[in-house]
């Protein structure tokens, strides 16, 4: 189970509540737990800072961050 403020990483496609198509390996901040972990809203920022997106995923969805994991830039398109 994940924390509030734990970093973790998307193992599924997911879609944002702005319409951003989340890929794994999409990095994000845990900002709220909901039902005792069964699932989380994600923050997933830009490596400018700014918010890009805020989704709700399932336990399942997410993983812990490993010392073996590298960050990785890509630009996204909101769905149609």
């Amino acid at each position: 189970m994940f924390s509030e403020h734990d970093t973790v990483i998307l193992t599924d496609t997911a879609t944002g509540d702005e319409g951003t198509n989340l890929l794994p390996g999409d990095v994000g901040c845990i900002v709220h737990v909901h039902g005792n972990g069964a699932a989380y809203v994600v923050e997933f920022i830009a490596l400018d800072g700014e918010t890009m997106d805020i989704a709700t995923v399932q336990a399942q969805q997410v993983r812990s961050v490993t010392a073996r994991d590298m960050t990785h830039a890509r630009e996204t398109v909101p769905l149609p």
